[in-house]
Parts: C-alpha cells; structure tokens; sequence
C-alpha cells in the first residue's frame, strides 16, 4: 500500500499554485471607480442605505478615505472594515450614506476627492446614562435602557410624535385547536437587560436593545429578543430589526399575539384624526376617525377626505354642529392578514359595539397610519402577508392618545403552536424521518422581522405611504455589478452567463428555467408563514401533484445540498432584484428557524423534516457560515453577522453535547466524532469566517490543527470509517482523527453541503501546501476509475459515484491542473447522455399544467423535481463554467436535438 505521504510526489505538481495565482491575480486590476446601481430602483425619499464592497488581495490599505459620487457630485459616505485578507489589507469594505431620486450613476473610488473636506465629526448618538439620545438632524428618537419601554419619545422637527414603544406579547396555556378548552391569556412586555451603541457615526448609527418578555406581575420572564435601531442623518424614518428567540414550553407555551406598539398623541378634535391601512400593490384605505358625510354631508367632507384642516366644532354654524356631534366617530381598527391570499379591514365604535366590516383583500403590504392633520406615525412590517398570520390595528383614536399596534403574529388568529406535527416516531428507513425523544423540539430557534417608522408633521398623502410601504418591502441597497464581482473573485467560484456556444446557452436556459419554476412553485404552493417563508419543499409527489409536505424528512428543506449557495450564485451572476429578494428571504429563514440560538444544541441546527426544527439530526453543516456570507458582506447585516459569529464559538460545544454519528458509531475515546464534511468543514467555514472578519489568527490556527491531523493519516481527507465518514473528534482542542488506520471511506456530504463553496474562498487565503496538495486530491480521485485511486493510495476502491452531482469535483481539478482527463470527466458526468440520472431530454426545467378535477387549482408540475437535484445541478453547471468551461464538448445529446 502506497502511503499518504509517498503519495505526495504523485500531488506536487506546480500547477497546484494556478489556483491562488488565478484568484488572487487574474482580478481584472479594477479601476479606481467601482460602479453602483440601486437593486429595487432608486429611492424616492431621503433613505439610508448600507452596503458592502470587496477588494483584490493588497489594493485597499486599513485608513483608505473613499469617495461616492452620483453623476458627479460627492455624496455623503461612512465606511467601515467588514473582512481582511492575510496581509492585512482590506477584503471587505461596508459602507453607509443616504440617497434619493437625484442619486444616479453612483461611483466608489477608493481615494478621497480633490479638495474634499473630511466629513463633519458630528455624531448621532448621545448617552446620558440613563437614556440614548439620536438626533438625526430632524428626527429625534429616545431609547431607554432599562425598563419595558424601549422608546420613550420619537419628535420631529420638534413635534412630539410617538411615545411609549415597546414589544407586547400575548402568551396562552393551550392551543386553539380544541374548541371545547378554554386558554388562559396572558400578557407579556418588553423588559431591557441591556443597550449597546453598536455603530456611532456621522451617517449612520446602530443601537442593539436586549432582554425578554416579562408578565405583566413580574412572576415570569421568556422569550429574549434583540431589537436594532438604525438611523442615519437627515433620514426621518427608523429601521427597526427585531429577533424573537423560542425558549418557552412548546407543550405549554403558544404566543396568541406579538408585536410592537406605540402611543400616538393627538392635537386635534375628532374630525381632524385620520387612520390609513395599505393594501394590495399600491392601494391604500384611508379615512377619518369620524367622517361627516351624513343625509345632509358637511360643506368639508371634501377637504376632510383630503386630510386637510377643517373647522373646530366650536366654530362651525348651529347645523353643521349638530352634524359634528351626530357622526358616529371610530375609535378601534384593525388589518388582519390570516393567510397569503386574505386580509379584512374592520373598525368598531367602541368595546361595547360590534366591529363592522369595511374591505377586504388578498395580499396586505403591511403600512398603518394614525394621526391627526399636525401630525401622525406610520409603522411598516415587510414581507407582511407573506409572514402571516400577521395584523396592524390602531385602538383608542377617540381618546387623547391613540395606540398603534403592529402585530408580527396576530392575536386575531390561532395561537402560536411549536408542537411537533406527531406524537410518535415514524422510521428513518420509511419516511427519512429522524425523530429521538428530546431532539424535536423548537427550544431555541428565532424568529426575526423588519419594522419601519415613519413619522409624520402633516397628514401624508396615499402616494407617500404607498412608497414607504414599497420601501419597506423592497431592500434599499446598492450594488456592485455582477462584472465586478466577479473579477475580484468575490464569495467563491461562479460564472457570469455566457450564451456564446449552443451548449453554454443550453446550461443558461436550464438555469433560467430552474428559478422561474421555483419562484412559481413558492407562490403556487403558498410556502409562505410567519416560521416557513424563505424555505422551500425538498421532494415532490407526483403521484399526489403535491410536495411531500407532510412526509417526514422530504418536507422542508432546511438548506439541505446548499440551496441557499445556489440562489446567492444565481443573484451573483445576474444582479437581479427578484433573485436577490428570494435569497434574502431564504437567508433570513434559514439562519434563525433552522438553528438553535441557545439551549443545548445552541451553533447547531436542523436536518429537512415537516417541522422545522423536527427531525433529531443537530448538526453544523445546517449552521454553518458559509450558508450566511453573502448576505452579509452585500448588506453588512449585524444580525446576519452575529450569527455567524455564534455559530463559530458554539458549534464545538454542540458537537460535544450532540455527537453527529451518535446513531452509527459506538461511543470510544474521542469525545465526539466528525466527518470530514460536512462537519469539519462547517467548521473550518465557521473559522475562516471569524480569521477574515476579525484579522485574529487563532481561528486560522484551528484549521491548520486539522490540516496537519490529516497530513499524518493514511488517506488524507479520505481517511474515514465506511461509507458515512466517520471520524474521532476533540471540541476542545481542535484535533481530528483517523478512527483506524486502514479506515477509508466516501466523502459525498463534503461536496454536497457547501464543502466546495468553502474550499473555493478558504484555499486562496490559507495558501497551505498541504492543504492544496490534499483538496486536490480530494477531487481528483472521488469518482475516479479504481486504478487511479490504486496508484495514489494501493487500495482497489471506488471513491464516490460518478454523477452529476459531483462534476465539480473534477472540474476542480482541471481548473487547477489544466490536465484533459480532468474536464472530460466533469462534463462526461454532468451533461446527459441518455442514460443518466437527468435523462437525456433537452429541457431539463420544463414543466407541465395540470388544471381540473385532478387538482385544486391550476398548477404547473416537473414529475422527478427535487430541491437536492436542481441546488445540485445549477451550483454544478454555475461553477462547471467558470472552471472547465474552455473544455465543454461542442456536442451532446441536450442542445443537438
């Protein structure tokens, strides 16, 4: 038997460097003018925005002064270091200003403009001690610090506006779904444990309030929340980011209602007050608290319908007086949006008066506004039908002070209910359902959800809140071209589209296809819900015309084969805004109802079943952070970035606590075991992540413990137990081993859960010799003829299948060695050839509509689609191009037809 490290030779080829050469120089030397555009359309009012941008190794120092501009014209900037490389040059820049409908043909330079005045050393955060003031030029916010009142007073241009914000929740003992119960409400409110000014600066400032819901008599405390405040100058709306994390009694616990709500004051009488709802698109529903249109209508109701000032009741004549004091006035309102295709508007007169229905709809943009003509708030929850079950209502408006509630779960649908969907176990062999007592459970997962605020001095008019309303919705954000990306070797190996070939622009059309089918199949299924929007369905039923919703572990797919990896390439390549919206959602989904936030299984998460958090499989490769990168450098997300960091710090520990293999390898003297992947490349992600974002060697220090523990084994990466990889593990100390010495073993999870995608970004920055001689091969010899793996390691054995799936492995190998085999092998397994896996039709994507009886409603259907088979085909065919697409045979069965 050949050992590993005689096999060293058969790797040492200098072509193993093109790969770091490539990266790291073949970036087309940019200029000094990075090109922006606005993702959702230029802003139509005065709005703060945050984005990131990254740099080729060495061209951006730690201190660079950069300059924006729009069609010339410097615009406000603040900056700061999201990533560094190893030579601690800058990889990842944020960045923050504040632009408008003027603000076209943005350009970043990395070089402060001619006669440019550094910016004003003005801050726009204070701290008394007591009380975090924020002063954004007109706006004015106050933030407590302890406390159930987050915010104490919002003012504009020196008007009081909003008072007394604080979260709310309504808890219940039981569910909803026995009529015959009775449940104990209760009522929770925010409780501060504590306040950070996380960013402090003269364009934008963040500020992080923590703690947990509190019963109303103290006796109880639950459910802790982060909420983030954003601000940034002479912008007169808040961002509000609010993260709900589960840590309650799923058989005892269900949330009837939870929101944030403020108080509104009032400077005018009754027919001065106004209560607006948006509905769908662009409408809005607007009317005044008591409307004076009668059998005899007021000489106002024009005006007064327009939201302008009429006459105090003091004022007007005798008959319109009585007029005044006859109107029936509105003091309660409510939007509830109880599923993705219905919302209802009601009012009522009081708490002793039935509510009266007003108008419906189907899909909510989630805006309310009450106010009178000198003023009012508006609050926003984005994404609002599709997180249902979700509601907005004002109450009080007849009082001195209204409230105004945005119900991010309504208290006017069915109680929150976190059980598991069974009460037994159905088998792993039969439902690949993976259920162990103790392990189903939604003990930590989160919850986060976006609220604007938008004040207002005036009553603002239906176009003004139908844009907040889009604003809210859309992402403001500004980006780079996917051209610049690109060239910079920016978040890994893809491609930009090429249509230059029949079979190039064979791949695009199939591309094209798979996420039209799926941004279809997500409104035509309706995956939408307060714990579901942003994932998809893992396998479908052809013999239902359904998903297997309801089938153990083929339901939720819960990032399994990297589907997120998958929507952010495709948004990468392409810039486009709908693709970027679907990653965002799927982004936000995964990284907080897929992973435990804390509790034992805290930095892990969980496997694809009909519950979320269902299935007892707890590992990393669903926590990891290369799920979570994209999002975060494109939009320098703190959540995002918290989570990465946490996952980082508390995923050994939830190794020790839940061992991966627990089920497959008896319990030995490791303390836990690990694969290769997709554990302990989770892991090596989550520490490249920590190293670039912090400049601190010691994560890139926990990499190299493992990289030098597999120089010593016999196979190298491939020294595992059987065909599930197993391997001893120590959390504690970072070292992974060889179980026995003629262990050998397949190592498909590596590939196939995010593995490659973070070998692409780890090789050029760590630039080990071991490490590239290893990765190499890796991907040389999965798939392999039997022969070759018999040279390089003296054992006869198949490693891996030769399938679609895992073309990229090769193709890898090709890019760094520019050896023939290497591409004809990638191209041989992943194209059809009438034989294969995928067939041998031409249109991959297409899909049939089914109508009529046979179905309940017109839909459109793949038979053999699963989630697993297209995440993998597209990341293949993204990644096959951009490393082997100088090699791609000019025929095949797909495009000749």
């Amino acid at each position: 038997m050949m050992s590993f490290t005689t096999c060293r030779k058969f790797f040492a080829l200098p072509a193993i460097f093109l790969l770091l050469n490539t990266i790291l120089t073949k970036a087309q030397n940019p200029t000094d003018a990075v090109k922006l555009s606005w993702l959702s359309g230029t802003p139509v009012m005065p709005t703060g925005v945050s984005w990131g941008v990254p740099w080729p190794q060495g061209k951006v120092k730690a201190n660079t002064a950069f300059t924006l501009t729009a069609d010339g014209k410097i615009m406000p900037l603040q900056s700061w270091d999201l990533a560094y490389w190893p030579d601690g040059s800058i990889k990842w820049t944020a960045f923050a200003t504040v632009g408008d409908s003027t603000n076209k043909n943005v350009s970043l330079n990395a070089a402060p403009a001619k006669g440019m005045k550094s910016m004003a050393a003005r801050t726009l955060v204070t701290d008394d001690g007591n009380t975090i003031h924020v002063n954004t030029g007109h706006l004015q916010c106050d933030i407590a610090k302890n406390g159930e009142i987050l915010i104490p007073a919002i003012t504009l241009n020196g008007k009081a506006i909003a008072k007394n914000g604080k979260l709310e929740c309504i808890l219940q003992n039981q569910s909803d779904a026995d009529i015959n119960t009775s449940a104990v409400k209760q009522r929770y409110s925010s409780n501060i444990s504590n306040v950070v000014i996380e960013q402090i600066g003269p364009i934008r400032a963040v500020v992080r309030i923590e703690g947990n819901l509190k019963l109303s008599n103290g006796s109880r405390t639950l459910l802790p929340f982060i909420v983030r405040l954003y601000f940034y100058q002479n912008v007169d709306n808040i961002r509000i980011l609010h993260t709900m994390i589960f840590d309650g009694d799923d058989q005892k616990d269900f949330i009837k209602g939870m929101g944030l709500t403020f108080s509104v004051p009032f400077r005018e009488q009754l027919q001065n007050r106004h209560v607006r709802f948006s509905g769908e698109g662009e409408g809005i529903w607007a009317e005044p608290v008591q409307p004076l249109n009668g059998r005899r209508p007021s000489q106002y109701i024009n005006d007064q319908a327009q939201g302008k000032l009429i006459p105090n009741v003091e004022t007007v004549p005798e008959n319109i007086k009585t007029l005044y004091h006859e109107m029936a006035s509105w003091n309660d309102y409510k939007l509830v949006q109880s599923s993705a295709d219905g919302f209802n508007i009601q009012k009522r007169t009081n708490g002793a008066g039935s509510w009266l229905d007003v108008n419906g709809g189907k899909r909510a943009t989630g805006l309310a506004f009450v106010g009178d003509v000198t003023g009012g708030l508006a609050m926003s929850l984005k994404n609002f039908w599709q997180s249902y079950p979700a509601a907005l209502e004002i109450n009080d408006a007849r009082t001195p002070e209204a409230k105004i509630h945005v119900w991010m779960w309504s208290p006017y649908s069915d109680a929150m209910d976190m059980r598991h969907y069974d009460t037994v176990a159905h088998s792993l062999d039969i439902t690949y359902e993976d259920v162990q007592k103790g392990f189903s459970t939604p003990h930590g997962v989160a919850r986060t959800s976006e609220i604007m605020i938008y004040p207002y001095t005036a009553i603002p008019d239906n176009q003004q809140l139908a844009a907040n309303a889009a604003a809210t919705n859309n992402t403001v954000l500004l980006t780079t071209t996917p051209q610049y990306l690109h060239s910079v070797g920016a978040l890994g190996m893809w491609s930009l589209p090429d249509r230059s070939t029949k079979g190039k622009q064979w791949i695009e059309d199939q591309l094209d296809k798979a996420i039209a089918f799926y941004q279809g199949e997500i409104d035509r299924r309706e995956w939408y819900g307060f714990w579901n929007y942003g994932d998809v369905m893992h396998s479908y039923d052809a013999s239902r015309h359904t998903w297997k919703y309801d089938i153990g572990g083929f339901a939720w797919d819960n990032t399994e084969l990297s589907t997120d990896i998958w929507l952010w390439y495709s948004y990468l390549r392409t810039g486009r805004a709908d693709i970027f919206k679907m990653a965002e959602a799927m982004t936000r989904h995964t990284s907080e109802v897929d992973l435990y936030h804390l509790g034992p299984y805290a930095g892990l998460g969980s496997r694809h079943n009909v519950n979320h958090w269902g299935d007892g499989s707890k590992e990393v490769r669903e926590s990891q952070a290369i799920l979570r990168r994209f999002y975060y450098y494109l939009t320098t997300d703190e959540r995002t970035g918290d989570i990465m960091h946490q996952s980082a710090m508390n995923a050994d520990s939830g190794l020790a606590h839940v061992d991966p293999l627990r089920e497959i390898l008896p319990k030995d003297k490791y303390p836990t075991h690990a694969r290769f992947g997709p554990d302990w490349v989770g892991l090596v992600g989550n520490w490249m992540t920590e190293w670039e974002r912090t400049g601190d060697i010691k994560w890139k220090n926990k990499i190299l413990v493992g990289v030098n523990d597999f120089t010593k084994m016999t196979y190298g990466f491939y020294s595992t137990k059987g065909k599930d990889g197993g391997m001893g593990y120590d959390p504690k100390t970072n070292h992974i081993y060889q179980i026995a010495p003629q262990d050998i073993g397949n190592l498909h999870l590596a590939t196939l859960m995010g593995g490659m995608e973070m070998a692409y970004e780890l090789t050029p920055i760590l630039n080990n010799k071991d490490w590239n001689r290893m990765y190499l091969q890796y991907c040389s010899l999965y798939g392999a003829p039997e022969e070759e793996v018999k040279a390089a390691f003296g054992v006869s054995i198949k490693l891996g299948d030769s399938a679609g799936d895992y073309a990229r492995q090769p193709g890898y190998a090709y890019y760094v060695t520019k050896d023939p085999k290497y591409a004809k092998r990638a191209w041989d397994e992943f194209l059809p050839s009438g034989q294969g896996r995928f067939g041998s039709g031409p249109n991959k994507f297409d899909s049939k509509l089914l109508n009529g009886p046979a179905v309940l409603k017109p839909l459109y259907e793949i038979r053999n689609v699963s989630t697993n088979g297209t995440s993998q085909w597209c990341l293949n065919a993204i990644e096959l191009l951009q490393m082997a697409g100088d090699a791609m045979p000019e025929h095949n069965i797909a495009w000749d037809k």
